[in-house]
């Protein structure tokens, strides 16, 4: 007896999907497309801010889901990984293709590049062989306008049989007609393609001699796709089968006699397993050509000239590296020599408010106990974490998206790709260390794009050498203290900004170096290949792109670090005023750690603060200025000098600021990325080493540092 198609969608994905389903008469969307087509753009386009974020049912893959109303019905759209296939080679194309032909969506939209059309279609006709209720969007009209490419859309509707609607989802064009196919679809408006390709007679033949016994067993749904899946033996996909229609296929008596006589006919034709996809995929691709070349046509056909040739550049042995470190290098120039002015803005504003909270407490006979302890514990330690982060967060977020969404940092991944993989470990680490520039815990998120189990594990181990934006500024401040006060006024910035690349250099090798220890080591493998798209170059939308970063980036990192800024400072002030015998507790604990931290060329403070700054990172030098402090409290420093001489006179050399700048750069994760490893590993074993590896690799790095000075006595 068949099973009815209501009974197919996973359990689990009807679940996800209640969380947001207001009305029950809501129709899902599948959204699907390759990679850097604008297919999120098109989702926030058309859902705005009512979106909702998740992990898929038992998958490390992010999805993303929304409402939009269209002419008084309710759709809930659901981001679907960016892939170029549904061959499910990674755990996203698995999700993918298990939604699409699984879940049970209403409709499918799949979107696709203008500019590039003949090799997105290769992912819509294996999309409509899962599906019959499919609309395809084709995006970047106006890229593929300025490149004299020229999309016959209707002509493109009559070869498929399905919608197809030409879009500009940057700009909202074409949005509420591709909404209007949608919405004539899953009103039963418009007829529903039943797209089907033919392949070689052999597997024709074979398709035949299995698909009635599989239609018998599932309906009519996919039986023909299906079928052609067990010939190819995908044994993730019979897997999905078995799981979501709560069989076991290969158990069926009639299925197993019908699949073997299927094999017979492609093994008396030459056809084995490994030519059976290569022919299947050969097949789509030359039916792609073909419909290519009746609904695209080039006025140039050198359309793409100029982005190959800035890539021969970018992306050369020779230039390619040294031009990325100088546009690194000119980011934290910028990011340096434009947070200066801001920083002492917003450190005169906030102290002087500090004024007007003290006056206003001692006014209402606030106790003075507690107005020290949220005045100069609370207050100081947030006026100096905004002030000191702030200005450099909102530099440093808008230029590093802007590289994004200009098409550099895939280029970046390609220049790296080859030391990743001599390291034995994945090209798409490159990505996530960038993310990791903003935030660890962001960039152990991102490593969900990396496919192979154990090389996530690395690139999530290894990520926190890429120093966050917590910790950019406590090194910039003690760089240009100790190192770039030696130079002028003009050159500081300069100075500080090329001693910044370099140390990022250090961490990039580290990263390289403790990656090939852990393949070599407990996480034992080859590195896997991986296809990187190297998008076209595009004018970077600088309003979107200046808003998306300080409200997604910049606020929520401050955000985040103002929420632990605040205990941590009463804390702090706390174990300063607290007195045993005529010591602090901070003093007692810090005398404690002095020995260990002599070792590695710092003091028991600073220790104590980078153990008490483990719920983030941008509180470590205000914990040192207070413990320093004889009072207890942090007292408002005017200038860099007044604390160049704070430190010096609590024995801080270049040694010191050397080994501070180098633990600072390698040592634990956080307690938020911490929490993320937890999450994503699923493991306190693997969170553990995450955050040995560092905090090890740089007490060793100090360590060898500071013998090897005093052997030599050369401070």
């Amino acid at each position: 007896m068949g099973i009815k198609k209501q009974s197919m969608a996973p359990v689990n994905s009807e679940n996800q999907l209640i969380l947001i389903k207001s009305n029950p008469d809501d129709k899902i969307i599948a959204l699907a497309g390759n990679p850097n087509v604008g297919k999120s753009t098109v989702f926030n386009g058309l859902t705005g801010l009512n979106q909702h974020t998740g992990n898929w049912p038992g998958k490390t893959v992010t999805n993303a889901q929304g409402r939009y109303l269209h002419k008084g019905k309710g759709f809930i759209l659901v981001d679907l990984p960016g892939i170029y296939s549904l061959m499910a080679n990674s755990v996203e194309e698995e999700v993918a293709r298990d939604f699409i032909c699984f879940g049970n969506p209403d409709t499918t939209v799949i979107v696709a590049d203008a500019t590039c059309l003949e090799r997105n279609l290769n992912l819509v006709l294996q999309t409509l062989e899962i599906t019959n209720t499919a609309v395809l969007c084709v995006n970047l009209l106006d890229e593929a306008k300025s490149k004299k490419i020229k999309i016959d859309l209707k002509e493109l509707s009559k070869q498929l049989g399905i919608p197809v609607v030409g879009t500009c989802a940057r700009n909202g064009k074409g949005l509420y007609e591709l909404m209007d196919e949608v919405y004539n679809l899953t009103s039963k408006k418009s007829l529903k393609a039943n797209y089907i390709i033919k392949y070689d007679k052999p597997i024709e033949e074979a398709i035949a001699i299995l698909e009635p016994s599989v239609r018998e067993l599932i309906g009519d749904f996919n039986s023909r796709w299906i079928a052609l899946k067990l010939l190819d033996g995908d044994k993730v996909l019979i897997n999905s089968i078995n799981q979501f229609l709560k069989i076991d296929i290969l158990e069926e008596t009639e299925i197993v006699e019908k699949l073997q006589l299927a094999r017979e006919v492609l093994i008396n034709s030459g056809i084995d397993n490994n030519l059976f996809r290569d022919k299947v995929v050969s097949r789509i691709i030359i039916k792609a050509e073909e419909i290519s070349r009746k609904a695209v046509s080039y006025e140039n056909e050198k359309y793409n000239l100029r982005d190959r040739k800035i890539d021969r550049v970018l992306t050369s042995k020779a230039f390619g590296i040294p031009i990325m470190l100088a546009l690194l290098g000119f980011v934290f120039w910028l990011t340096i020599i434009g947070a200066n002015y801001p920083s002492q803005i917003l450190s005169d504003g906030l102290f002087w408010l500090e004024g007007i909270i003290n006056e206003f407490l001692t006014s209402i006979s606030f106790p003075v106990v507690l107005r020290n302890l949220l005045v100069e514990g609370v207050y100081r330690t947030l006026a100096w974490v905004i002030s000191v982060m702030l200005p450099p967060m909102a530099i440093f977020f808008p230029l590093f998206s802007l590289l994004e969404d200009l098409g550099y940092l895939p280029r970046i991944a390609f220049n790296l790709d080859n030391f990743f993989k001599k390291a034995c470990a994945h090209g798409k680490q490159a990505l996530t260390m960038c993310m990791g520039f903003g935030c660890n815990a962001a960039g152990v998120v991102g490593c969900r794009i990396i496919d192979s189990p154990r090389e996530r594990l690395i690139a999530i181990i290894t990520n926190s050498f890429v120093p966050c934006n917590g910790r950019f500024p406590t090194i910039i401040t003690t760089i240009t203290i100790f190192f770039a006060g030696y130079f002028s006024r003009a050159f500081q910035s300069l100075v500080s900004a090329l001693i910044l690349t370099g140390l990022i250099v250090l961490s990039v090798v580290m990263t390289l170096l403790l990656s090939k220890i852990l393949s070599k080591t407990i996480l034992k493998g080859l590195p896997s290949s991986f296809t990187l798209e190297l998008p076209p170059y595009r004018k970077p939308q600088i309003s979107k792109v200046i808003a998306r970063s300080i409200f997604d980036r910049t606020l929520f990192v401050l955000g985040r670090a103002v929420i632990v800024a605040a205990p941590a400072g009463l804390i702090i002030w706390i174990m300063a005023n607290i007195t045993i015998g005529n010591i602090s507790v901070l003093s007692h604990c810090a005398n404690f750690l002095n020995p260990l931290a002599q070792l590695i060329g710092l003091d028991g403070y600073i220790l104590m603060a980078f153990i008490l700054g483990f719920p983030a990172n941008e509180i470590v030098m205000p914990i040192i200025i207070m413990s320093y402090m004889s009072k207890g409290s942090l007292l408002e420093l005017e200038n860099l000098y007044q604390l160049s001489e704070l430190l010096t006179n609590n024995g801080w050399t270049w040694l010191t600021a050397v080994c501070f700048i180098i633990f600072t750069l390698m040592h634990w994760p956080c307690g938020t990325t911490c929490l993320t490893i937890k999450k994503e590993t699923q493991s306190r074993k693997w969170t553990i080493v995450s955050f040995l590896v560092p905090t090890i690799t740089g007490a060793v790095f100090c360590f060898i540092i500071t013998t090897i000075v005093r052997v030599l006595g050369i401070i």
